[in-house]
């Protein structure tokens, strides 16, 4: 799959990073702004990690 999948991880992020900003800004309930956020940088590290060198 190559870079593909880290790239879409990536993506991800930034949609959910926006969507968390969002949410801020129109006074949602914090869990939701929490949850949002904790998935934006779920999907961060799972990008960058993917895209490190290592074994395999």
């Amino acid at each position: 799959m190559g870079p593909v999948l880290p790239t879409l991880l990536l993506i991800l992020a930034g949609l959910l990073v926006g969507g968390a900003w969002s949410l801020y800004r129109q006074d949602a309930p914090r869990g939701a702004i929490v949850v949002t956020g904790l998935l934006a940088a779920l999907a961060t590290v799972g990008g960058v990690l993917w895209l490190l060198p290592g074994e395999g």
